[in-house]
């Protein structure tokens, strides 16, 4: 009975918000200073420039295990019923989480294990089905609640769709136009999701400044503008000489990372707002 008491009182005590948030932002700054002090490029035995293969599989481990977590505390966020942005939209952007760390996965043991690098493979079912996963439950935020947005907001939305979708035009313009076609759809389809997603992703920060749940918005917002930075490099970089572990890559790991605070603090703000109701019904 005691020792029960104990793990129960232990475990509540080591899982709290601020020691959750304050682990993710740790996972980030890891990240960052392996990024930065390891990813530099040594000769190797034939004369070429590469980095060590230990380092890839760091940055492999960093972003997988930032996209489990944000997962799990997704899913968290989806058995409570006292969430407030709605149960499904963490269920959405939580299964898009954990697609997402499958496909990394899967992309990394391609790289890594197998020593290939196909333009198409089946990590690619998972990223797209991520992608569809996580504007579903972004725009089901945004369609349960009345937006009503003034219109310098509007502005701001439209001037980042606008800066948003250059840019990724501009970028895949760089690249040479892919002979298969299952290619050329596959890197169109994750251009238009990315801006999607940042459009969608400041529409929400917009909509819910200032309101009861308006950190974690905050946090999911930056989280899609990380995606995009990442994502947008990737196809920048992408090219005959491209290795990976570049800086920007980081990025990913920051989008994971956020993905998880913004589901945490979600969680303690609807908790917080679930104790004062019942305080008032008492009184």
């Amino acid at each position: 009975m005691n020792n029960s008491y104990e793990n129960s009182f232990l475990s509540k005590s080591i899982f709290t918000t601020q020691n959750i948030v304050l682990a993710n932002i740790g996972w980030a700054v890891l990240a960052l200073l392996y990024f930065l002090l390891f990813s530099a490029k040594v000769p190797g035995a034939d004369g070429i420039e590469s980095r060590a293969e230990w380092y890839v599989i760091g940055t492999n481990i960093f972003e997988a295990l930032a996209y489990l977590a944000a997962s799990i505390l997704c899913l968290r966020n989806w058995l409570s019923p006292q969430i407030v942005s709605g149960r499904n939209v963490w269920l959405l952007i939580g299964l898009g989480m954990l697609s997402y760390f499958v496909g990394g996965i899967i992309f990394g043991y391609t790289e890594i294990v197998l020593k290939d690098e196909p333009d198409v493979s089946v990590g690619d079912i998972f990223f797209v089905l991520s992608y569809l996963l996580l504007g579903a439950g972004m725009i089901l935020a945004v369609a349960s609640r009345r937006i009503n947005l003034e219109k310098w907001q509007w502005l701001i939305v439209l001037a980042i769709a606008v800066f948003g979708s250059l840019l990724a035009w501009w970028i895949s313009m760089q690249q040479e136009t892919p002979s298969e076609l299952l290619v050329a759809i596959l890197n169109w389809f994750y251009v238009v999701s990315d801006v999607v997603l940042l459009i969608i992703a400041t529409t929400l920060l917009l909509a819910f400044w200032g309101g009861r749940v308006s950190q974690s918005w905050r946090m999911i917002a930056a989280a899609a503008f990380s995606l995009y930075i990442a994502d947008m490099w990737f196809k920048y970089a992408q090219g005959p000489n491209y290795q990976s572990g570049e800086i920007l890559e980081v990025f990913w790991v920051f989008s994971g990372v956020l993905f998880g605070m913004g589901a945490i603090l979600e969680y303690d703000a609807s908790l917080r707002r679930t104790r004062r109701t019942s305080g008032r019904k008492r009184a």
